[in-house]
């Protein structure tokens, strides 16, 4: 038997949110000098931070990163197994005068979603924040979650 570590989100793709990301990768920049103003963010149009999702023992580690992001405002929740990090990079003051030459860095609201194995409680999770990196802990996590059964397929007669 092959004893690697499975990966519990294999198959797993934030599908919304990578659709939106791409999206706005693929779009080009949006500015005066194409002709089309920028359109307000929206949670269809937030940007998406990247993530990681490693086993680490027993445990999930998810690391997001946010960099600009202050720890005060982002915001992590768990309801139905789902952890949800949410959050918002605020922009620079609009009260100074500035010129943009290039602008790739995503401001505004951003959230991301996992779904868990079923039973993970708020007291196995615990978060830590440092330089920009969220890290996420998800005691037992990696060890909850059961192996694939193949289901039969029958004929019908």
């Amino acid at each position: 038997m092959d004893r690697r570590q499975r990966n519990p989100f294999h198959g797993l793709v934030d599908s919304i949110s990578e659709w939106n990301r791409m999206r706005e990768l693929g779009s080009g920049r949006i500015g005066p000098e194409t002709g089309h103003e920028e359109r307000p963010r929206t949670h269809a149009t937030a940007w998406v931070p990247s993530t990681d999702v490693v086993a680490r023992g027993r445990d999930l580690l998810i690391r997001v990163s946010l960099s600009g992001v202050h720890p005060e405002d982002v915001e992590i929740t768990l309801s139905n197994d789902v952890l949800t990090v949410s959050g918002q990079r605020r922009s620079d003051p609009e009260d100074v005068e500035e010129t943009f030459y290039v602008r790739e860095r995503y401001y505004g609201a951003f959230r991301r979603s996992w779904t868990l194995p079923a039973g993970i409680g708020d007291d196995d999770i615990s978060a830590d924040f440092e330089n920009g990196l969220l890290e996420i802990t998800v005691m037992g996590a990696a060890a909850a979650v059961p192996e694939p059964r193949r289901i039969e397929i029958r004929r019908r007669a």
